[in-house]
Parts: structure tokens; sequence; C-alpha cells
């Protein structure tokens, strides 16, 4: 029973592994995978791991996919299997034909064509006419072990170089054809070839055979990147750039990452990110985010930090709405303004990618700012526009359980945004009561700052000059800051008793012994405290001692840093700083103050 590769692919993508093996034995979730006691052999440890698109056990060996699970398990044939599985995933199964046997042939032999295409535009990269392309990819910074892994190649300009090159391994024009690698000639003309003058790059399919092609100008013209023609192999909207590649990397624990295009992808897994791919020179489509979720349940999308990514982003996002279960979503990430992968790792290292993933947010926490970017809430009418965004945003999900959490989470971010909860009341006028002093509060602030610090001084290169411009009350207060600004943050080491005793030598033993009072002390300044709650609670005492005015300047300089890095720590110091001045602006006085110490 001959059947087209195209239809088996498609049956085993739509028979979930887990759910299937999950009838004949039971599965516990491992990492990403699941794992259980083999349905094949007696054994009381489990060994039996069920991968993305296959199954292996450890302990007698028993390998395979969905149809080979079905004939093992239930003593099926292959055809039973077939008719089961294709039942199930609401498939028809093929009639064979001798024209389909014949389709079948065919993209056996183009998958041959293609592959002899590769190789043969890869070898002119290495002739004297490719030269201008190997150097155009050695400056970009690219190895010749990744040129070889992604069998790089150059098309030269003359007519007819892809069938001459083919021709000793008897592949036909017709073949060239069908193949997209040779276009039909007009007006009585012959074929001429497809690609000419380009930086080639094959693109294969999730089991690695090379369907297609994307080839680049070299220098500045346009088209810059041209892709094959639709194939009897090749449909642009179902694939991924690096796929194949992107499957082992995911295997191996990688983030799966999409970027935009295919230097962005090279360089990636150049740099490690062994989970990159791209879409084929299109937005993102459906079936590229099934792929997706078929390596990870939550891959990450990195977009431009400028408005066309943004733009981007917000397609995607609307696009995926209507898929993302409690059991696939997406994260959104944002490159730094004027760069992309392909440039950020080769001016900053793979670091500062990293540290792009590591800021990538939720696609519940990203959606509001997508929605709600550049639309004005200024009026009723204009609030009362976003909101209906907001619910329709929710509302396209199809899983009434997360559309219903979704929708909590986006009136929550849009009443946050209002200062009005639902069927929250202004308050009532209240009799004038004496104002709160002011001095108490901010003394009490500078020492729950000096005691994060005293406990934890590794910080002090990150605040030394933000505490030297801080306008302090008179006291211990002052004196603590001039003497730790005197121990100077280059001395080593940075540890807690090596601060207070250089404090103590300097007169102010009576300040420490203030600062660390051991009543209303956060949790920042303890020491267990973790390197990232005690930046967040030094920043949040700093910001409570700053001036509206010192806030608005601090904000705006925490948004043009995330914007310029999109690090994590610039988004958390946007944060910080916005409460800060929210809670300013709200009169927060010395209950706030006593919350905060709590």
């Amino acid at each position: 029973m001959a059947l087209p590769p195209a239809f088996l692919d498609e049956l085993r993508a739509r028979t979930p592994l887990p759910g299937l093996i999950g009838r004949k034995t039971r599965l516990t979730k491992s990492g990403r995978n699941w794992k259980g006691c083999c349905p094949f052999h007696g054994e009381k440890t489990p060994s039996f791991y069920v991968y993305d698109d296959h199954f292996h056990c450890f302990g007698c060996g028993a390998h395979g996919d969905a149809i080979t699970f079905v004939m093992r398990a239930d003593g099926a044939s292959f055809p039973e299997a077939i008719e089961r599985l294709a039942a199930e995933a609401g498939m028809d199964v093929p009639k064979p034909s001798p024209q389909e046997a014949a389709r079948e042939r065919r993209a056996r032999d183009l998958h041959a064509v293609m592959q002899a295409a590769a190789e043969a535009y890869h070898r002119r990269l290495f002739l004297p006419e490719g030269r201008p392309a190997l150097d155009y990819l050695l400056r970009r910074g690219l190895k010749d072990a990744t040129i070889r892994d992604f069998l790089l190649g150059w098309a030269p300009g003359g007519r007819g170089a892809i069938q001459a090159d083919l021709k000793a391994e008897g592949v036909t024009e017709e073949q060239l054809l069908e193949a997209g690698l040779l276009r039909a000639g007009e007006a009585g003309d012959p074929p001429r070839d497809f690609f000419f003058s380009r930086v080639m790059f094959p693109i294969r399919d999730r089991r690695g055979r090379v369907i297609a092609f994307g080839g680049r100008i070299l220098g500045d013209g346009q088209p810059k990147y041209v892709n094959s023609p639709e194939t009897p192999l090749f449909r642009k909207r179902m694939g991924l750039y690096g796929l194949d590649l992107a499957r082992e990397g995911a295997f191996r624990g990688a983030s799966v990452v999409a970027v935009e295009g295919y230097m962005d992808v090279i360089a990636l897994h150049q740099a490690g990110f062994t989970g990159a791919v791209a879409p084929l020179g299109t937005a993102l489509t459906a079936e590229q985010l099934e792929e997706l979720w078929r390596l990870n349940p939550e891959p990450v999308l990195c977009f431009d930090g400028d408005a066309a990514g943004a733009r981007a982003a917000a397609r995607a996002a609307e696009l995926a709405l209507p898929l993302i279960t409690s059991e696939r979503t997406l994260r959104f990430a944002t490159l730094p303004a004027g760069e992309d992968p392909d440039t950020l790792t080769a001016k900053r290292g793979p670091a500062a990618f990293q540290a792009v993933l590591d800021g990538a947010r939720p696609m519940s926490d990203a959606l509001y700012g997508l929605i709600a970017e550049g639309r004005p809430a200024a009026t009723p009418e204009q609030r009362a526009a976003l909101r209906n965004r907001l619910n329709a945003a929710a509302g396209a999900i199809a899983d009434k359980a997360l559309a219903g959490e979704y929708r909590r989470v986006l009136l929550d971010r849009f009443f946050a945004a209002s200062r009005l909860r639902p069927g929250q009341r202004p308050p009532p006028r209240r009799a004038a009561r004496p104002a709160i002093s002011e001095g108490p509060v901010r003394a009490e602030r500078a020492r729950m700052m000096f005691a994060i610090i005293l406990r934890h001084p590794w910080i002090l290169p990150q605040v030394e000059e933000a505490i030297g411009l801080l306008d302090l009350p008179p006291g211990p207060a002052t004196q603590l800051r001039d003497a730790i600004l005197a121990w100077g943050v280059a001395s080593e080491p940075l540890d807690s008793e090596g601060l207070i005793a250089h404090l103590a030598h300097h007169g102010a033993e009576d300040a420490v012994a203030w600062a660390l009072m051991p009543v209303g002390l956060p949790f920042a300044a303890g020491p267990e405290a973790l390197p990232r709650e005690v930046e967040e609670g030094f920043w949040h005492f700093f910001l409570r001692l700053r001036g509206e005015a010192e806030l608005i300047e601090d904000q705006r300089e925490a948004r043009q840093s995330l914007a310029e890095t999109n690090d994590p720590s610039a988004q958390r110091r946007l944060i910080l700083v916005t409460e800060a001045l929210d809670a300013l602006r709200r009169g927060e006085g010395a209950a706030e103050a006593s919350g905060d110490a709590a």
C-alpha cells in the first residue's frame, strides 16, 4: 500500500502521541516530554519516553511513531493502522491509483533533484566565480563549519548553469521545471534559471530534505530575497527555515524562537541558539504556528523594536488568539532599536540575545500593550472603545476557561490604567485632617535603603552615583551616605562585615546601629534575600526618596533604556519608577512606608 509521504506526514502531525499511547500505559510529564512504564515489556521503573513525534523505550529498545505504535500495540497491519489513525484524525486515506503512484515516484525523484541542486550550488560557492558570495558570508561573521552545515551556495549569472551541473546525474529539463529550478521561457524561448547571481539558502523540511531555496542578491538590488515558487514539494506557508535543525535543538532543551530572516537563524545557531527558525519570507501563518508548537508549547516570537516590529507582533497575536490553549501559548520578545539577531550577536555576543530571550513576556502580559499602544484613552468614548477591543481579543480565544482568564487579566490592566476598579466609586469627601509629617517618613525610607546596602554591599557599584544625588534627611542618613561613598566601591571585598567595620572606624557606628534596628526591616535587608530581591528592594526605597520632577525624569530615562536594551532589569526599573511616581501622586505617606517595611 503506497501512500504519499505528505499524507503520512500530516497523519503523524494530527495524531498527538501522548493521547494515543496514554490509552495503553499511564504517562506522566517529564520536562517537555512524557514517560511511563513500557507497554511492550513488564517493568516497574518507567523507561518508556514519549516525544513530540516518536516514542522510545530505553529498556527493550522499542521505537517508532504513531503508526508503528498502533501496529505493535494492537497487532494491526500497516493498512489497518493507517485506517484507524486516519479515521480519528478526520482524514480520508488516498485511494491507490497509477496516477498517485506516479506522483509519489516523482516526489521521491524531486527530493533527489533538490538535494543534487543544493550540493551543486554549494560547490560553486568555493569556485573562483563564487568568491564574492563567500566573502559576503564571511564578512557577515559566518564560520566555514556554519556555511557547510547550512549548505549555503552560489547560483551563477550564466544561463543554463544548474541544468549543466545536473545533466550528468540524469536530471531532465522537465524535472528542473517541476522542482522550480527553471522557469518556462516566454514567446517560445527556452527555459531559464530561476535563480541567478544569488547567494543560495537551501530550505529543508522537518526531516531534513531540501524542498526549496531562498536566494539573496549581492549588493542593493531588488528584490533582495527570492524564494522558490510553489511546487509539489514546497508550500511557503507551511514550512520554517531551520526547522530540521531546530527540532534537534529543541529536543536537547534549546529555546524555540522565531525570528525574521535566514541570516538571523544562521547567526543564532552559530551563537548557540539552536532552536531558531524563521518564516519563509512572509508573515507568520497558522500552519507555521502549529509547527512551532510541535517543537515547544511556549515558543518565543522575536520582533524588531520599531513600529514595524510592533505591527508584526500585533498581527501574530491576532493570528494566535483563536489557537492558544492552556497547553500551548506564546512569548513575545523585542529587540533593541536598530538591531536584529544577526547584528546583535555579532556586536555584543550571545549574552545580548540571551537577555532578549530572558525578557520575553508571556502573551497574556504582552497582549494589553499590543492592543492599547498608540490608542488614546483620555475620554469616556476612547476608554469604552479600548475596553471593547480588549473584550473582543479575549473572546477570540476558543478555550472558554482560558478566554475568561485573559478577559480578567486584560480588564485588570485596563482599570489599573484608568485608576478605577470595576464598581469602584470616587471616595467621599472627608473632613480635612492634619498632614502627615514628611520628615519621619523620609527618614524611615532612608533607613530601609541603607539597611539593604549594609547587608548587601555588592550592590554599591550599581547605585553609588544614585545615592550621591539624593536629597537625604539630615542626621544618620546623610552621615551614612558620606561614609559609604568615602569607602569607595572599588574596595575589595565588597562584604557586609568589611563595610560595617569601615563605617565604625570613621565614626558612623551609631548611624549603622540606627539603620540596622531590626524593627520593620524589609526582607531585602535580610541575609537570605536573592540578588533580584535586593535590587528591587533598594530601588523601591530609593525612588520613594526622590521628588516628583526627578521621578518623571527617571521614568523618561527608564523608558529610553528599555527601548534601547530590552533588558529585563531595565523593564523592572521602569515598573518601579512608575509605581513610585503613582504612589507620590496618590499622596501615600506613613501608612505606605510602614507597609513597605512589613
